[in-house]
């Protein structure tokens, strides 16, 4: 598979990248401000890109089987569109290159996910810490499901840096359901099974232990 990884400097979109060159995928690597990654691998690529910049994307994006989009930014009380926009001009560059596969992973609080992340995340720290995060968060997710595309959204819960486990629950029903925490491996390790084996298109599991 040909795969390319959206912020992929750090965090799940690094894991993604690491994980799917043990696979035997040829990667393209991208971030804004990319820096050494810890790899010299032949089927790997690294492209510097922002993705609020249309015109790079279109450079970057054709080629590819699957794009992988894991953005992240730290907590801000501005308004945040870097969600929203950078995933509307990829949006657009991959149906102008004909590729349909997109991952992207958002996070508990989004979509039917919100209000499942415990009393102390649910109450003060989305509404008041990511309260600006997960606003665009919600206008990503509405662009991907009216996109066109073969979709899947992935909602992790707490993230740790554990190591991977392959032993979590992969949730798509909320009702009565209360998050729990996953590493940042097994996020990455759902995303390479789903894009190998796809069971949950157009669909936003949940992942936690």
């Amino acid at each position: 598979m040909r795969l390319l990884v959206i912020g992929a400097s750090r965090g799940i979109g690094l894991q993604v990248v690491h994980k799917a060159l043990e696979q035997g995928h040829q990667v393209t690597a991208c971030a804004r401000s990319i820096r050494d990654l810890g790899l010299c691998h032949p089927n790997l690529q690294i492209q510097r890109a922002d993705v609020l910049d249309f015109f790079a994307l279109q450079r970057i994006v054709p080629g590819h089987d699957a794009v992988v989009i894991a953005l992240g930014i730290l907590p801000t009380f501005e308004k945040v569109r870097l969600f929203s926009e950078g995933t509307r001009n990829l949006i657009d560059s991959m149906h102008a290159a004909r590729i349909k596969r997109l991952v992207v992973v958002t996070g508990i609080g989004a979509g039917d996910s919100k209000g499942h992340g415990g009393f102390l995340y649910d109450r003060l720290f989305q509404p008041f810490v990511l309260r600006t995060i997960y606003q665009d968060k919600e206008r990503q997710e509405g662009l991907i499901r009216k996109s066109n595309l073969d979709w899947t959204i992935v909602r992790p819960g707490f993230l740790t840096n554990g190591d991977a486990t392959d032993q979590y629950q992969v949730i798509t029903d909320m009702d009565g359901v209360v998050a729990g925490k996953i590493s940042r491996a097994d996020v990455a390790g759902f995303i390479l099974h789903e894009l190998e084996e796809p069971s949950y298109r157009q669909q936003a599991p949940l992942l936690c232990y």
